[in-house]
């Protein structure tokens, strides 16, 4: 079996940490270059090549990005569109030179349509109005795939889009504002449980129904694509199962053992009523996820107490 030698950028993110620790162990990896802020600034042009240009991986693998809920999304727009924009443009343009280099770049599936049609599947891109919460953090992974299609045409260059559902898992991060919905809950509903408190305030109606994937599954199906014949440049990973934010903060309560009353504020954003992508094209090639939600967010939650608490 032919070994890879890969470069991941972001690094120290929630993906980039779970893929060094699942790539570290792969019989398809040679050598993995974990890069992060402190030797490469991918706001720098000039950095980001003479990185790439040192190290001359077969693979690079783009985890970095800024993220983070529904509240950062609406309330940081420019943050996340500019800042999205300028690691994405810098790595890829920088990798223009290296046709011979694989390109493995992360997206999010809130680049399909705010109405497509659950289950959504990767055609879906670009034919509908986007969800206006976290439509500058989508555009910004939208024009990353043009881009990448464009040098893919232009130049010849192989570029594999992923596009994961919702991701959790140890090492997210769980600020109140700001994080992602699952460690939002996780903290602060640890909070409250430590102050005795008789009820927890959740944004918005409930009702929204999620699809979520354990951060290793992805790092997993990541592992699983490198070196196979792909001719997709755009795949969907996700677990295939979706739940209710309401059910999904019954479970966490449950895990996390607050007596409290669960209470809902509907004057929050819902966002996207429904959101779960049609993952058959990965799942075909031989892939699945192994983490139900349950023992996923177990493992969130201890991780969480290690590092927190």
């Amino acid at each position: 079996m032919e070994k890879s030698k890969i470069l991941i950028f972001g690094s120290n993110g929630l993906v980039g940490k779970s893929l060094n620790r699942i790539l570290s162990n792969s019989d398809k990896v040679n050598e993995l270059i974990a890069s992060n802020r402190s030797d490469t600034d991918l706001f720098s042009l000039e950095k980001t090549k003479k990185t790439i240009e040192k190290v001359k991986p077969n693979i690079i693998i783009n985890a970095a990005a800024k993220v983070g809920g529904i509240y950062a999304n609406n309330t940081k727009r420019s943050d996340f569109i500019v800042e999205n924009l300028k690691i994405n443009l810098n790595i890829l343009e920088a990798s223009i030179p290296y046709e011979n280099i694989q390109i493995i770049n992360l997206g999010s599936s809130c680049i399909y349509p705010l109405n497509a049609e659950n289950p959504i599947n990767e055609d879906s891109l670009l034919t509908g109005k986007l969800e206006p919460t976290n439509s500058p953090y989508a555009i910004a992974k939208i024009a990353a795939i043009e881009i990448g299609r464009s040098m893919r045409l232009q130049h010849g260059h192989n570029i594999l889009n992923i596009m994961p559902t919702n991701l959790y898992g140890p090492g997210d991060n769980f600020s109140e504002k700001e994080s992602h919905v699952i460690p939002g809950l996780i903290s602060r509903m640890h909070k409250a449980k430590i102050n005795n408190e008789s009820e927890f305030q959740i944004w918005g109606s409930g009702k929204p129904l999620r699809e979520f994937l354990y951060v290793d599954d992805l790092a997993h199906a990541i592992e699983f694509l490198i070196n196979k014949e792909i001719d997709e440049d755009l795949l969907n990973v996700g677990s295939s199962k979706e739940i209710s934010i309401i059910n999904l903060s019954e479970l966490i309560k449950e895990i996390i053992g607050y007596s409290g009353n669960l209470v809902f504020d509907k004057s929050m954003p819902d966002g996207n009523p429904r959101k779960l992508i049609d993952s058959s094209k990965i799942i075909k090639m031989g892939w699945k996820p192994e983490i139900t939600l349950e023992d996923g967010i177990k493992l969130s939650y201890e991780w969480f107490l290690k590092n927190y608490s």
